[in-house]
């Protein structure tokens, strides 16, 4: 007869292969329905009967494609860090991404934002899952910024239209304002400011490694399926709600307006641009094209990356998704400090190009 012992490894054995089978099967379902969103939001449209050549066919393109693309990047995000969580403390998080030395935590965020091309909003639930692991909070705003703001398409598109020189800058740039806005936000120690739901999230997360528990892959896999439920279930009004006005925004807002007012001559055409850049919502490959149609019509090139940047980088959506996370002073002293970054990153480009 078999033992206590080893009917109890059996058990788990066969736990674990039904949970490993189960993430397999719904991870290849996650990929075709997520390389198929494209299809499915054009397939809405005509069976409504609407065509994407109008403002409002394009605004609900948008919505139907985003909103379904960030939620479950928000899943996949979520579930894979609650799975992390179980092999890494908050301390060494920390002490992976802040290092020894000030600053080093915020390069290296923001270097990691670069190889990740999301756009604002699927980006939050990276910065949802940093705070959870414990990474100072500094630290995270470096990587939310880097996220949309820089990343291979922005950098091979900008190469292909403009040449290495404006890329080059525009990625230095970048880094600069991600990792500064960084070091501020975190030396000011705003951490009172995270919403309480969040700050009981970082107070209640001890890893497994930390306590010295060997913990099952079943429970690992159980862990992440509990944070999708608890942080899923918190923001996904707000998805939808920022992707809506976005959608909107980005299906009416006219580009000769927003030509008018992006001269070089001008100095205030830096901080109107930003303005104006703030209430819409694109990732960095969807703004190009308008970026080159602003510049076909006049608009400086300074001018016209400082919208850039705070479409892809500042915009209102973002801003209502993270209010879930964030209070509302931190919310104002992010957009401040960004918005005084994408400014002067305006004007160099004005100035020099």
């Amino acid at each position: 007869m078999e033992s206590m012992g080893q009917q109890s490894r059996k058990a788990l054995r066969m736990e674990s292969v039904k949970w490993i089978s189960a993430v397999f099967v719904a991870g290849g379902l996650w990929f075709l329905v997520y390389n198929n969103l494209e299809w499915f939001a054009a397939l809405s449209l005509q069976f409504v009967g609407i065509t994407r050549t109008s403002s409002f066919g394009e605004a609900l393109f948008f919505f139907i494609y985003e909103v379904p693309k960030v939620l479950l990047l928000l899943t996949a995000v979520v579930f894979l860090m609650g799975v992390v969580h179980t092999f890494i403390s908050a301390e060494r998080t920390r002490a992976l991404l802040s290092g020894r030395r000030i600053g080093v935590g915020n390069i290296m965020a923001a270097s990691l934002g670069i190889v990740t091309p999301f756009c604002s909003c699927s980006a939050v639930p990276l910065f949802i899952g940093f705070l959870q692991a414990g990474v100072p909070l500094g630290v995270t705003f470096s990587f939310l910024i880097s996220a949309p703001m820089i990343n291979e398409v922005a950098l091979a598109l900008l190469f292909g239209m403009f040449g290495w020189k404006v890329a080059l800058l525009y990625m230095g740039m970048g880094l600069m304002i991600a990792i500064v806005a960084g070091l501020v936000i975190g030396k000011l120690k705003m951490e009172r400011y995270l919403e309480e739901w969040v700050q009981k999230l970082q107070q209640s997360q001890v890893s497994a490694e930390a306590e010295g528990e060997v913990i099952s892959w079943p429970l690992r896999l159980k862990e992440g399926v509990s944070h999708v439920r608890e942080i899923v279930g918190k923001v996904w009004l707000y998805i939808v709600l920022g992707v809506g006005l976005g959608a909107g925004i980005h299906g009416y807002v006219p580009e000769n307006f927003m030509a008018s007012l992006m001269g070089k001559s001008v100095w205030w055409s830096v901080p109107v641009a930003v303005l104006i850049g703030v209430p819409m919502y694109s990732n960095a490959a969807g703004i190009l094209p308008v970026v080159q149609a602003l510049l076909g019509k006049g608009a400086a090139l300074g001018t016209v990356m400082a919208f850039m940047m705070s479409v892809i980088a500042l915009s209102a959506p973002e801003m209502i998704i993270l209010r879930k996370v964030l209070k509302p002073q931190l919310i104002a002293v992010f957009a401040g400090v960004v918005a005084v970054g994408i400014m002067i990153v305006g004007f160099v480009f004005n100035l020099v190009l």
